[in-house]
């Protein structure tokens, strides 16, 4: 429920703060006082349109704060969850509307959309007056409505399953249909690419390695041919090891004439043949090392073209050919396959469809049932509201091509305001009074069930009195048994029965400044009585007045 309502420069409020309570109370005082005003600012604080007129004139922004006690199973929490913001403990929501007309919007002190607050203050204030269309004019509503009225929210929430079920499965079948069509289309080709690319057979990372392969054969043949001059060159007719080894052996005899002459030389010239020697085998390995078979390059450079042919002709990366072919293969079983797994679907859908609408159609019989109920509920309190000739019903019309999540019915309220007049939709049939009357009526019908936690009736006493009024203030005391209750009200039999009694009045600032401004105050048993005096007697209170006020006050116990 509404805990608190923080007011600071809208229109005529300068500061105020209201602590409200369970139960029903009410907000009076003399027109023109500002009772629209805290409407007004709790509508904003709910997310309704902004307006920078709404800021008190000679300020630059205004503020409104409204905070909600929920339970911790109120659907409100798991909105707010769903939608990323924190729910803990009270619920703040926190209008700023600035004089320049932009608003900005928070709960729980985190930046949301207006029209995200409008939605989540939707599930926690509903307000109503004489000219209000929102629980009246939607028919998806009235379904609501009369679901939460039967009970029958868990048949409603297992048939929007089924309905989703039987929409997937539709869904399906039109896939693999058209996949089917557009597999038996282009057979042919996709027989002819799949046998194409079954052969060629390409593999996962192929092109990258074979690219590889190649590059390093290709370098290699070059390198190859200076390493076998350089063989040729150490072991070929023109090799310098045979003349060095003669000339060392020449040298070798001539050093035992001429000692300690020719050593040094030799064993420099031996050393040369043995690197020469070294040289000649590492040569040779390295030749060895580069030998590759010219018909491994040629077959490495016809599959890599092979593959890369086939990339230009799919209009793919090499490396897509895979998933392609697979594809292929896929496309073609659905078409050899399709005429089955159309069958099956199509039985599945069936299936689907004969079960939503069974569901659907036992829906339709409790909700019909549901409907006869609510009327005679909302019938039975007419006559106190002086529309004892009135008939209130429950319109129910099925049909299967309108099938939704919500079944297959379209529920709407119906009013005949007087006997022989044409029965109609209660929004275009029944005038201001009587609609506020009907909404009442319909709420105490529906008691707590549909209902946000906190209502608000907006003058839906104007223009009755005595007993009508009378009944209306049994009616919303009745109701703020479930839920909270604010009403503002002219009706002295209305104020007479509140738990908790609100005056409006106007004054002037206490800062000096020559300004008018709303006040509200929560007043006390003798105060009280004096405002219902006034309320009956008008601008000269009498006694008698008094004493009646007395008798109302004492009435309701």
């Amino acid at each position: 429920m509404l805990v608190q309502l923080t007011i600071r420069d809208i229109v005529l409020i300068d500061r105020l703060e209201l602590d409200l309570e369970g139960g029903l109370s009410v907000l009076t005082g003399e027109t023109g006082a500002g009772k629209s005003i805290l409407l007004d600012s709790l509508s904003l604080a709910l997310g309704a349109r902004g307006d920078g007129g709404l800021v008190r004139h000679g300020q630059d922004q205004g503020q409104v704060i409204a905070v909600f006690d929920v339970p911790p199973g109120h659907p409100v929490r798991n909105f707010l969850r769903e939608n990323e913001l924190d729910d803990d403990g009270d619920l703040i929501f926190r209008r700023m509307q600035s004089a320049d007309g932009r608003t900005r919007a928070y709960i729980n002190d985190q930046t949301v959309s207006v029209q995200l607050m409008r939605q989540a203050g939707h599930m926690l204030v509903e307000i109503h007056g004489q000219h209000d269309e929102r629980a009246l004019i939607d028919t998806d509503g009235h379904r609501r409505l009369l679901d939460a009225f039967g009970m029958l929210g868990e048949e409603a929430e297992a048939l929007s399953g089924l309905y989703r079920g039987w929409r997937d499965v539709e869904r399906r079948l039109k896939q693999h249909r058209a996949r089917v069509e557009e597999a038996a289309r282009e057979a042919d080709y996709l027989r002819a690419s799949v046998e194409e690319l079954q052969a060629l057979a390409p593999i996962d990372g192929e092109e990258e390695e074979l690219a590889e392969r190649r590059a390093t054969m290709m370098k290699s043949e070059r390198i190859a041919g200076d390493i076998s001059e350089a063989l040729e060159f150490l072991n070929g007719n023109g090799s310098p090891v045979p003349m060095i080894a003669s000339l060392v052996r020449r040298l070798e005899r001539k050093s035992h004439e001429v000692p300690g002459l020719l050593e040094t030389s030799v064993n420099l010239l031996d050393s040369a043949l043995e690197h020469l020697s070294n040289a000649q085998m590492e040569v040779e390995a390295a030749l060895e090392r580069t030998a590759f078979d010219p018909k491994v390059l040629e077959q490495v450079e016809e599959r890599l073209f092979a593959l890369r042919g086939a990339s230009r002709k799919y209009n793919v990366a090499v490396a897509e050919l895979p998933a392609l072919a697979a594809n292929m293969v896929a496309a073609l079983e659905d078409l050899d396959q399709g005429e089955a797994r159309l069958v099956a679907l199509s039985e599945e859908l069936a299936v689907a469809r004969n079960a939503y609408f069974t569901a659907a159609e036992k829906l339709s019989e409790k909700r019909r049932a549901a409907g006869e109920q609510l009327a005679a509920a909302v019938m039975a309190e007419l006559p106190a509201l002086k529309l004892e000739r009135a008939r209130f019903m429950v319109s129910l019309e099925s049909d299967a091509e309108r099938a939704s999540a919500e079944g297959i019915d379209t529920v709407s309220f119906e009013v005949q305001t007087n006997p022989g007049s044409r029965a109609g939709p209660i929004m275009k049939v029944a005038s201001g009074g009587e609609l506020s009357r009907f909404l009442l009526a319909l709420k105490v019908a529906l008691t707590d069930k549909g209902s946000a936690p906190t209502l608000v009736f907006d003058e839906i006493d104007t223009g009755v009195g005595g007993a009508v009024a009378d009944a209306i203030g049994q009616r919303l005391k009745r109701l703020s048994k479930k839920v909270q209750v604010l009403s503002v009200t002219h009706a002295p039999q209305v104020a007479a029965r509140a738990h908790g009694h609100f005056l409006i009045s106007k004054g002037m600032t206490k800062d000096g400044h020559d300004a008018v401004v709303t006040r509200v105050e929560i007043i006390g048993p003798d105060a009280r009585q004096e405002e219902i005096a006034r309320m009956l007697a008008g601008a000269r209170i009498t006694e008698e007045a008094r004493a009646a006020a007395a008798k109302l006050l004492s009435d309701d116990g």
